[in-house]
């Protein structure tokens, strides 16, 4: 009878562990973090998000977008102005993909 309670305890500790080990799984697959978006990527997220409607908030983020396709972007130059090379460079993009982005 011993033998026959210590096997169940074991039963029980395998399956605890199996459980640990499906929700240490679990968690991985939900916590996993994503690939970041190319610059292009970012950008027509950007463009896409303003002609639905929004309004940028963060001048500082849409310059940094502007940087990574390959503009130079002062920091005094107006938003709109930015917002409108980063559309002709996705033009560009989309034209000559081989290719970076016009300065």
């Amino acid at each position: 009878m011993h033998y026959r309670h210590h096997g169940k305890s074991n039963l029980k500790v395998s399956a605890l562990c199996l459980d640990t080990q499906m929700l240490s799984r679990l968690i991985q697959l939900l916590t996993r973090r994503k690939r970041p978006l190319s610059a292009p990527q970012q950008a027509a997220q950007l463009i896409a998000a303003i002609d639905a409607g929004g309004i940028p908030l963060n001048p500082a983020r849409i310059n940094d977008i502007a940087r990574q396709l390959g503009l130079e972007v002062s920091r005094r130059a107006p938003l709109e102005d930015t917002i409108a090379r980063i559309r002709a460079a996705l033009v560009y993009l989309d034209q000559c993909p081989e290719q970076s982005a016009p300065k």
